[in-house]
């Protein structure tokens, strides 16, 4: 038997200026998902047979990275599904570990590799950045060029992302979930629409870089009054984008009064916020009277691992 656990990821900075070469800063945060897997006659996932409109992710890594008999799967963990907070690169991550680890393999590099192609094959469009901090721990950092701290480098088509070590120290995050789920494919597309008929979309794109860049500063330096103003104004720029919501907004401007900071994380459409703050509870208890759900993380977490 092998057992491996992942933990969970939000996009700090970067989210959709990431598309058009501008650097992203993504960290591990401790929801943590975990995989048990063992030789077994048939195929099973918490006692029923593995099957693909139910585990397409393990489905595909098995028909990708493993020849051997057949395996029991036991999941759990506290991570929620459907949160975007990566629970699928978790699942493929620690599920792929505990192949390798089966087959007498361990490599991070190779772990993300593979992480990475099952995600791809499964959702078409995806980028590396949730399976490689899930995989890493910490954080990560990507950008069109390699740069101090270069981890790995993963490629789609003509798209190369070059991955980078970030190093996070412990924050106080509060995740909001709105419950409203928005398919990321559409509102890439629907960025990408404003991005190429009007310059002024460009010019924002361009400032999501530069508060990345300036938030890696305040990263290295612990600065957490800087760090919490430039999510905010981060998530002012997605607003313009046109990627946050009526439900997303109303849960960033209830936890401003409490926090450094706040902004959507990931695609946005609704999903989820984040938080900076010295205060959780407070923050967790105005996000659930403004009927979001809350989860009180930390960073400076470790990344995919095998548990005893």
């Amino acid at each position: 038997m092998v057992v491996a656990s992942s933990p969970g990821k939000l996009i700090l900075l970067g989210e959709h200026a990431v598309v058009y070469g501008r650097p992203a800063v993504a960290v591990a945060v401790d929801l943590r998902l975990r995989v048990e897997a063992r030789l077994s006659g048939v195929c099973r996932v918490n006692g029923y047979p593995m099957d693909w409109r139910y585990h397409s992710y393990m489905v595909k890594s098995m028909e990708r990275h493993w020849s051997g008999p057949p395996l029991d799967v036991i999941t759990g963990g506290e991570l929620p599904p459907g949160s975007g907070l990566g629970s699928s690169a978790a699942l493929t991550s620690a599920f792929n570990l505990c192949l390798m680890e089966m087959s007498g393999e361990h490599d991070e590099k190779e772990l993300a590799r593979r992480s990475y192609g099952v995600e791809l094959a499964i959702q078409s469009n995806a980028s590396p950045i949730d399976t490689s901090t899930v995989t890493h721990g910490q954080g990560i950092m990507v950008s069109p060029e390699r740069e101090e701290g270069h981890l790995w480098s993963l490629s789609r088509g003509d798209t190369e992302w070059h991955v980078h070590h970030c190093q996070v120290p412990e924050l106080s995050l509060v995740i909001g979930n709105t419950g409203v789920h928005a398919p990321t494919g559409p509102l890439v597309a629907k960025v990408r629409r404003f991005y190429e008929s009007n310059a002024f979309a460009k010019e924002v794109v361009d400032e999501i870089g530069q508060i990345t860049r300036e938030g890696l500063v305040c990263l290295r330096h612990n600065d957490v009054t800087r760090l919490g103003e430039l999510m905010t104004r981060d998530h002012r720029l997605l607003a313009i984008l046109g990627v946050s919501s009526p439900e997303l907004d109303k849960l960033v401007e209830a936890s401003l009064p409490h926090s450094y900071g706040a902004k959507l994380t990931g695609a946005g459409g609704g999903g989820s916020m984040v938080a900076l703050t010295d205060d959780p509870g407070r923050v967790a208890a105005v996000i659930r009277r403004r009927g979001g759900t809350p989860y009180v993380v930390r960073t400076g977490v470790p990344g995919t691992m095998l548990e005893v």
